[in-house]
């Protein structure tokens, strides 16, 4: 069963930066692409950004030019560098992974932005 394990969330000013972690149990060159959702209170899940396998990327227009994704397969690691957050941005983050025959999500990580 592989494990996602998501670490970095906080409380932090508006404008602020956070960088989320997603930790997997194993080699994430498995997965066809790993990717960030949010879900704030009373809405539902939604997604923040992903990245294949070959490092394509791909955002939500809402925070375009100021999230970046990334990944180290190294460490089978995948980051979210959050900059100029913005209270709507609060919510609890969640990393999922993806293979051709199922997905896998993490515990997730709260992420509050005051203002």
């Amino acid at each position: 069963q592989v494990q996602l394990v998501e670490s970095g969330g906080g409380l932090v000013q508006a404008g602020g930066s956070l960088r989320l972690s997603c930790a997997a149990s194993e080699s994430i060159f498995r997965f066809a692409s790993m990717g960030w959702y949010r879900q704030a209170p009373g809405k539902q899940r939604e997604f923040v950004a992903t990245i294949t396998a070959g490092g394509s990327t791909n955002y939500t227009d809402s925070v375009k030019g100021r999230f970046t994704i990334s990944r180290d397969n190294a460490k089978n690691t995948v980051y979210l560098q959050m900059n100029s957050l913005k209270p709507e941005d609060t919510a609890v983050y969640y990393c999922k992974a993806v293979t051709p025959f199922r997905y896998y999500w993490g515990q997730g990580t709260q992420v509050t932005v005051s203002s």
